[in-house]
């Protein structure tokens, strides 16, 4: 009997439309004699949908059209499966669409990458691919993935946190503070996005002054960080989990501007490619860096992946001073952009054998966590008392 795999995709986030372009490019991959794939879309409003025309990427071009030929489901955890229930409930006839046994979420950005939905799917007591809740929240959050680096010898850049308490109290504050801690140029960027959304470079302080508020359009907080003028960009992806994982060939992104942008990574070039996402960027693969180099950062990527307890693939950026050779961490994306298929292509790894192995790498996890107990055998309910009310005794 086939697998049913649920791929969520899309939900509240700035990059919605990625997720939509990543999953409908990954449902064309799995080994259908394996797997029965369930396309779930994810609204701006979290209202999950069903139907024939949900992975036709054609059909996202008119999404109220695409709803409404579509049906609308809930989860619900029904003994030892997970169902899609249709909603509103049918009168008559079966409400139940279909059920799932293995959730696997491409989405990216806040509200869904960021723990988000992997908290929902652990409360429907389902395996599901990927980095669980913890390391999703501390990958996205760029703050505390440093902190978290930092404190096991990865390096990475030192950097300024601002609240937007602090900016409503005045951008004069925090330009002032950057400039006493860091010298120019910087980086601004949300505490919490991907795709390059939101960042900005700041030469002098009334580029700061612009770039800050630009960043507190997309967050609630910002990191601001020196910026590296002779700055190479390498990524590397990671495939695995906490015992066992391994590194990707490493690329060299070409970028348009002294930062890789939004554009730069989803809409140059695809136009040609429609559906292709993070596959249609301009690149360098393999990179162009020596061997002793390629292996720092295929370590420093495994060690992060390892330091941050993911699962299944993640990409690491790395930021190379071409000055002084340091290597950094820049961030990790614990769902990358087209699951960064082309850096296992490169590696010799078809994009089905990778989708196999993160599906297994779910299993397995859902596995180990039966053997852990959750659950005490106590009667300490039988003498709890709640403000004297009768019958019961007090504690």
């Amino acid at each position: 009997m086939k697998i049913k795999v649920g791929v969520f995709f899309g939900g509240k986030s700035v990059e919605h439309e990625i997720s939509i372009i990543s999953a409908i490019q990954a449902i064309g991959y799995f080994d259908k004699d394996k797997y029965d794939i369930i396309p779930i879309y994810i609204t701006k409003d979290n209202k999950m949908y069903v139907g024939e025309d949900i992975a036709n990427i054609e059909k996202y071009k008119d999404i109220n059209k695409l709803l409404q030929n579509s049906q609308r489901v809930v989860l619900i955890r029904n003994e030892d499966k997970v169902e899609l229930v249709k909603y509103p409930l049918k009168r008559l006839g079966s409400s139940i669409y279909d059920y799932i046994d293995v959730a696997f979420p491409i989405v990216h950005g806040t509200n869904v990458e960021d723990g988000t939905l992997q908290g929902y799917l652990n409360m429907l007591n389902i395996p599901y691919v990927g980095c669980d809740v913890l390391s999703s929240a501390v990958g996205m959050n760029k703050y505390i993935m440093k902190t978290v680096l930092k404190d096991n010898n990865i390096p990475v850049l030192e950097c300024c946190v601002f609240t937007l308490k602090q900016y409503n109290n005045g951008v004069d504050t925090i330009c002032d503070v950057v400039e006493e801690q860091i010298v120019y140029p910087v980086i601004v960027k949300p505490i919490d996005l991907g795709s390059s959304i939101g960042i900005k470079k700041a030469n002098n302080r009334e580029e700061l002054e612009e770039a800050v508020d630009y960043a507190f359009q997309f967050a609630t907080q910002i990191l601001i960080e020196r910026a590296i003028e002779n700055l190479m960009e390498i990524n590397c992806s990671v495939l695995g989990d906490y015992e066992e994982a391994i590194a990707s060939e490493c690329e060299r992104p070409i970028s348009t501007d002294e930062i890789l942008s939004y554009d730069d990574k989803y809409v140059s070039g695809g136009k040609k490619t429609g559906s292709e996402g993070m596959a249609t960027l301009k690149r360098e693969l393999p990179a162009d860096i020596p061997e002793d180099v390629k292996e720092a950062i295929q370590y420093l990527a495994v060690s992060t992946f390892k330091v941050l307890n993911c699962n299944g693939v993640a990409r690491i950026d790395f930021m190379i001073d071409v000055q002084t050779g340091e290597i950094f961490v820049n961030e990790i994306n614990t769902i990358p952009g087209s699951l960064s298929f082309y850096l296992w292509n490169a590696t010799g790894i078809q994009y089905d054998e990778q989708l196999d192995k993160m599906i297994q790498l779910a299993l397995k996890r859902e596995r180990e966590q039966k053997s852990v107990s959750y659950s005490l055998d106590t009667n300490i309910l039988s003498g709890v008392t709640l403000n004297g009310i009768k019958g019961t005794k007090s504690v």
